[in-house]
């Protein structure tokens, strides 16, 4: 096996693309003579005479010819393999994605923080987007609940988050110190259309296999609270998203005997970027339930 040097390989490819000693030395900034024994080097590591200087002037060998075609894929491969090994070592920008009730701004300025040359960029994200904004690269983390798809993704929980109950404010259950999943046994919830969201928010099956009730079908979480509002549903949800009151004519009450909710942070699983994992870190380090 031939250990090429690539340096070598580069003088060659100068000399081959002007035909001409004296005009690649020029350009490569080292004397003549000198390129002569490097090209001769070259030589002797690939084992054939490559170029061939005549009083015509200098050409290829047949040899040297085909040499030239993959020595130029050589060089372009070797850049390609340092430009991005360079943007791996130094990452120049990130988007930190988050959905509703989720505070990102701890991670986000500790990011900076440690990363002052780096874009920190920040962009919100509807409750079923997190995946799909990873996936085509909208954004590089994402900070949001389970139930999350994981495939292909990393996944890692931050903290768990308390479920409450959110009511219209006359309802009969508003006030309350808590409530359990009894007390709503025939209380419509509604619908998503995500199977695994929609079975997870709605606790269906409920303890015991028997189903959940049904509830309106919604696309949106405004879409939701108006059907709330109106006193035709009511609504499990994660307690952050009640923290700041969600609207004046809706209550939230704990919700007791349900496991909680799940905040995490997710990244592209094969994503190597040190900015990456840096956030992830930061995020592991500086959000809390």
């Amino acid at each position: 096996m031939t250990d090429l040097d690539l340096r070598l390989v580069r003088y060659f490819t100068t000399v081959a693309s002007h035909l001409h000693y004296g005009r690649a030395a020029a350009e490569l900034r080292i004397a003549q003579p000198s390129l002569s024994r490097q090209i001769g080097k070259l030589e002797a590591q690939v084992g054939a005479r490559l170029l061939d200087r005549t009083r015509q002037g200098t050409r290829l060998t047949e040899a040297g010819e085909i040499f030239l075609i993959q020595a130029r894929a050589l060089l372009r491969s070797s850049e390609q393999a340092t430009a991005a090994a360079r943007a791996a070592a130094r990452p120049t920008r990130i988007t930190v994605g988050y959905t509703a009730g989720l505070i990102v701004t701890p991670a986000v300025r500790n990011l900076r923080h440690k990363h002052p040359d780096a874009d920190v960029r920040t962009l919100h994200l509807e409750w079923n987007e997190p995946r799909e904004a990873l996936l085509d690269r909208r954004v590089d983390a994402a900070i949001t609940r389970l139930p999350l798809q994981t495939d292909g993704l990393h996944v890692t929980i931050l903290y768990d988050e308390p479920k409450m109950l959110l009511v219209p404010v006359g309802h009969r259950l508003a006030g309350k110190e808590s409530v359990t999943l009894d007390d709503i046994e025939d209380e419509p919830i509604p619908r998503f259309p995500d199977p695994d969201f929609d079975a997870y928010w709605r606790v269906d099956p409920r303890p015991g296999g028997r189903p959940a009730p049904g509830g309106p079908p919604v696309e949106t979480i405004e879409d939701k609270l108006e059907y709330i509002a109106a006193g035709q549903a009511v609504a499990i949800i994660p307690a952050a998203l009640h923290a700041g009151g969600a609207r004046p004519d809706l209550t939230a009450v704990p919700l007791r005997g349900v496991e909680p909710g799940h905040v995490v942070v997710a990244t592209r699983a094969a994503d190597r970027s040190r900015l990456v994992a840096s956030f992830r870190t930061s995020a592991r380090d500086c959000l809390r339930g």
